[in-house]
C-alpha cells in the first residue's frame, strides 16, 4: 500500500514519515508534492506547521492543492495541525480561503492570562467514538503547538476537544476525513496508535 505525505514546503515531514514507516514498515511512504502520486496513493496524510496564509499559498504553488481535494473526497485522509486548518472555509490569520471542504472558521485563541502559541502537552477529550480512537484512552495526552483552532459550523463534526483557557475542537471527523489539531508524530505511543490506527482505518 501507499501513503502520500504531502510535501509542500510546510510540514514537519521528516517526523511524519518516520512514524509512519515504524507503525506500518510493510507500506510504501511517498513524501510528495506531484499531483499524480498523491492521486495514485491509497491514503494521504496533510501535515503542516506555520502560517496558514504560506501554507495555502505554498500548497497551490506546489500543484498539490487540485489533487489533495480529490483525495479528501474519496480516500482515507489524515489532516495534520495545518493540515486540519486548511480543511475549513476560512481562517482569520491573513483572512485566508481554505479548502472549503468543512464548514466552519479557524480563529486566533483570546484567552486571558494563557501564553499564545498553545504549545506542549494536553488532554484530548473524545468526544465520539471512532476507529481512529481504538486501543487510545479518553484524556491521553498529545502534544500541541498553535494559536489558530478549528470552529466547525457543525457540532457533528467535532471527534474530540480539549482545554486551553476555553474547550475548542482539536479533531475532526466526516466520512472518510479524519483531522487533529495536535502532533501525533511529537505525541509518542498515543501518537503512533493513531498514526497505525490511520493506516488501519477502512471509512
Amino acid at each position: 500500500m501507499k501513503i502520500a505525505v504531502v510535501d509542500y514546503g510546510m510540514g514537519n515531514l521528516r517526523s511524519v514519515s518516520k512514524a509512519l514507516e515504524r507503525v506500518a514498515p510493510g507500506d510504501e511512504v511517498l513524501v510528495t508534492s506531484d499531483p499524480q502520486a498523491i492521486r495514485g496513493a491509497e491514503r494521504i496524510i496533510v501535515p503542516g506547521q506555520g502560517a496558514m496564509p504560506d501554507c495555502m499559498r505554498q500548497l497551490t504553488a506546489s500543484g498539490a492543492r487540485e489533487a489533495v481535494i480529490e483525495a479528501a473526497g474519496s480516500k482515507p485522509f489524515l489532516g495534520i495541525c495545518i493540515g486540519l486548518q486548511m480543511l475549513f472555509e476560512r481562517g482569520e490569520e491573513g483572512d485566508t480561503p481554505g479548502l472549503g471542504l468543512l464548514p466552519g472558521r479557524v480563529p486566533r485563541f483570546h484567552v486571558s492570562g494563557l501564553k499564545i502559541p498553545h504549545m506542549g502537552w494536553n488532554e484530548v477529550i473524545q468526544e465520539r467514538i471512532h476507529a481512529m480512537w481504538e486501543g487510545i484512552a479518553d484524556r491521553s495526552r498529545f502534544y500541541f503547538v498553535h494559536s489558530y483552532y478549528p470552529r466547525p459550523a457543525e457540532s457533528a463534526l467535532t471527534a474530540a476537544s480539549c482545554d486551553y483557557g476555553t474547550r475548542f475542537t482539536c479533531a475532526v471527523a466526516r466520512d472518510n476525513i479524519f483531522a487533529v489539531q495536535f502532533h501525533p508524530e511529537k505525541s509518542q505511543n498515543s501518537g503512533l496508535r493513531l498514526l497505525s490506527n490511520f493506516v488501519q482505518w477502512r471509512p
